[in-house]
């Protein structure tokens, strides 16, 4: 497949996670839309306030929001997210979303793997602690094949040692003697730092 194929079918993918994840959340009730997310400190909520950030901050409030943070990009996030939520309601949340399923975003450095990469952890955030349905099996291998190690790396989990492979999947990560197998959708919370790895070796 060429480069040019590739990046066509990860927007096209992208795209199609989002339509997914906005009908799931479209029919949310409001307990569901508190319940604690995999993404440690957030409600389902505060998940969702974060997905359409970058259709709501554009490069100057962006730039000033990060400078009121200190640079720190997770500091400015969880003060958009938290922010957003007490101004906006669930409604006008799914509404923005649904406008965006098409947006062009991509997070910098990130390329069209990084935009898809995005939004299947973050509908993982959501879905998991819901017992919502997950994205296909196929949707995220073609994310994690489409990887370097520099978008792996990017999450910081030490894979020494270990090789994880996916059970539903034609898909492994890492060159340890350690196989670890697990379906896919977990494999990626693990790399994304949403499960520990420690808990999931000690647990094979």
């Amino acid at each position: 497949m060429t480069q040019t194929r590739t990046v066509d079918r990860l927007v096209a993918e992208t795209h199609a996670e989002r339509a997914r994840l906005v009908d799931l959340v479209d029919a949310l009730s409001p307990q569901q839309w508190a319940t604690p997310s995999l993404c440690e400190g957030w409600g389902v909520r505060e998940v969702v306030a974060h997905v359409t950030m970058p259709y709501r901050a554009g490069p100057g409030s962006f730039l000033l929001g990060m400078a009121r943070a200190r640079f720190d990009f997770n500091r400015y996030a969880d003060r958009d997210a938290r922010a957003t939520t007490a101004q906006r309601s669930d409604e006008w949340l799914v509404e923005l979303w649904r406008r965006n399923i098409e947006h062009p975003w991509r997070p910098p450095g990130g390329g069209a793997v990084g935009a898809l990469s995005h939004d299947l952890i973050h509908g993982l955030d959501i879905t998991v602690p819901l017992g919502l349905p997950g994205p296909p099996s196929e949707r995220i291998t073609m994310v994690l094949q489409a990887s370097g190690d520099r978008n792996v790396a990017h999450f910081g989990v030490d894979l020494t040692g270990v090789r994880l492979v996916a059970v539903d999947a034609d898909i492994d990560v890492g060159e340890g003697s350690r196989i670890v197998r697990l379906p896919v959708s977990e494999l990626l919370l693990v790399l994304a730092g949403r499960r520990n790895l420690t808990d999931v070796v000690g647990g094979a």
